[in-house]
């Protein structure tokens, strides 16, 4: 079984990068188990000050994330880059730098949702670096989901075909890569 730790960059309670991670959960092949983290916004800021005595809410993400075999992330654009509270998690993912950081070596797919017609690709290529920066294996598949407003319905299931199957692609990528890591 592959366990997947989703987790969506917005905040935002009608988030379509939720509905999307929820999709992902909804529509995850046998053999993968997708579970959505809903807690990034109690994610205290990242502080050096603080990394010999992290928070409490940076201790339980950091156990989420190294208890995963791999990493789904969606994330909205702000002002053409990633929000706040996913850089925070990455700060905090790749201390101590090394393979001691709880993103290190972490197989990690980045998919991301918007109402514009980009589909929040700056943001993606953005969070792609830093998480490869911060040791983590970035997967090759990407799902950019532009005018989201119309691919999910009033009660934020996704309908669109298209999305549907490039998101089991992208599902299909990272599991694949964790059990290539694992030798299987």
């Amino acid at each position: 079984m592959t366990r997947i730790l989703a987790i969506s960059g917005s905040l935002r309670r009608r988030s379509y990068n939720r509905a999307l991670l929820q999709a992902a959960s909804e529509h995850a092949p046998e053999g993968v188990e997708i579970e959505i983290y809903d807690e990034l916004e109690a994610l205290a800021p990242y502080n050096e000050d603080r990394e010999n005595d992290r928070p409490e809410s940076v201790e339980a993400l950091m156990a989420r994330i190294q208890e995963a075999d791999a990493l789904l992330l969606a994330t909205p654009e702000f002002n053409t880059t990633l929000p706040g509270q996913l850089k925070h998690m990455i700060d905090w993912g790749s201390r101590p730098y090394g393979p001691d950081a709880a993103l290190y070596g972490k197989p990690v797919a980045v998919i991301g949702a918007s109402t514009t017609d980009y589909g929040a690709m700056w943001a993606q290529d953005t969070l792609r670096k830093a998480l490869g920066i911060a040791g983590a294996r970035v997967v090759d598949a990407e799902l950019t989901v532009a005018r989201a407003q119309n691919k999910f319905d009033e009660d934020g299931r996704l309908h669109d075909e298209e999305t549907l199957e490039q998101l089991a692609h992208v599902i299909h990528s990272v599991a694949r890569h964790h059990l290539e890591l694992a030798g299987v």
